[in-house]
């Protein structure tokens, strides 16, 4: 049995599942190591018996109870034909593409697997190596967050570049988001037949849209990912995540077809106790920065955080991903402390 999938279907469950985003990766020393050998961050991401190894390293070291596909959201633009490359120090650096026929010379996305089936492969070994009640998250980028890294060619604060391009340039952004949107139903597919248990949907620039923007190129996209996902597989829980979107997030909470919506640490808790846990089961939503501060600092915020949402069920994780900077051993006295929990 597993408690991560029993709270999600809304089976008792006398404590939060706990795991955290980025849960594999550079805070560890078992991640450096294996990432040394692959070569590349990419070359791990495409190397299915590495990809799988940094994926269960957490899940033996600290116990979280789900394991999350260890892949990246820039995948897909790879696939796609977009040059992708990753710069030690700087993050991702891409081709930017703007112009229509730049666009329409994109790899259909129905011809995406090739590439990604490495991923697949992934998903594959580890559904017969995580322990039985260790389910497997799989994910992907939402076609918002994609659509701002093709577009400005790298990760930009306030993704300024993107949302000028949006106004400015309404019907080939359109065109953008309907590729992405196909290619991320067509790449969800896939790792749900190969295996994966839970999908979760990361829109990390939701915050850069206005309001209204939110509702058009973050929340609907992902509702036609998620509904045509799930004419296929309806049991396959999804994890919403719209990253920075205040109070906009009370209208992902509206939508049945989300079975969790993950909140970030700007959001006010009691806010999200009264208006988004009634509707709908939470992850969320410890800020990082107390992974990397002293272990009395961070008990207190845990109990602030378990104290603020025990009266519904919840999933205990970060309100954004762990950084390479927090520690192990603070890592570690997390997960001690939320399973000692009694709810």
């Amino acid at each position: 049995m597993s408690i991560f999938l029993d709270c999600i279907n809304g089976k008792d469950v006398n404590r939060p599942p706990v795991w955290l985003m980025r849960q594999a990766g550079r805070y560890m020393k078992e991640y450096k190591e294996t990432r040394k050998r692959a070569g590349s961050f990419l070359n791990l991401c495409y190397n299915s018996e590495l990809a799988a190894e940094v994926t269960i390293q957490p899940i033996e070291k600290f116990g979280f109870d789900a394991a999350i596909l260890f892949a990246d959201i820039l995948l897909i633009l790879d696939a796609l034909g977009v040059k992708v490359d990753f710069v030690e120090g700087l993050g991702p650096r891409l081709e930017p593409i703007k112009k229509i026929d730049e666009i329409n010379n994109l790899i259909n996305p129905h011809d995406i697997h090739e590439k990604l089936n490495p991923v697949y492969n992934t998903v594959s070994i580890l559904k017969k190596s995580l322990p039985s009640d260790v389910p497997l998250i799989g994910f992907a980028g939402a076609p918002w967050t994609l659509a701002t890294y093709l577009i400005n060619g790298k990760g930009e604060p306030g993704s300024v570049t993107a949302k000028k391009f949006l106004l400015s340039n309404p019907i080939e952004f359109e065109r953008i988001i309907n590729i992405l949107t196909e290619a991320t139903i067509e790449y969800l597919l896939m790792q749900i037949k190969a295996g994966a248990d839970v999908i979760k949907i990361f829109d990390s620039w939701a915050g850069a849209l206005n309001a209204d923007m939110v509702l058009t190129y973050s929340l609907n996209p992902i509702k036609r990912i998620v509904s045509e996902i799930k004419k296929k597989y309806p049991k396959i829980p999804f994890i919403v995540f719209p990253r920075g979107v205040s109070t906009t997030y009370s209208y992902f909470s509206e939508i049945n077809k989300f079975d969790v919506l993950a909140v970030d640490q700007f959001l006010d808790r009691h806010w999200i106790s009264q208006k988004i846990q009634p509707k709908k089961l939470i992850q969320g939503n410890l800020d990082p920065i107390f992974l990397t501060l002293n272990k009395d600092i961070l008990l207190k915020e845990l109990e602030n955080v378990v104290g603020s949402f025990k009266k519904y069920p919840f999933i205990f994780n970060l309100g954004h991903g762990i950084t390479p900077d927090a520690k192990v051993e603070n890592v570690k006295a997390l997960v001690e402390y939320i399973k000692e929990i009694n709810m």
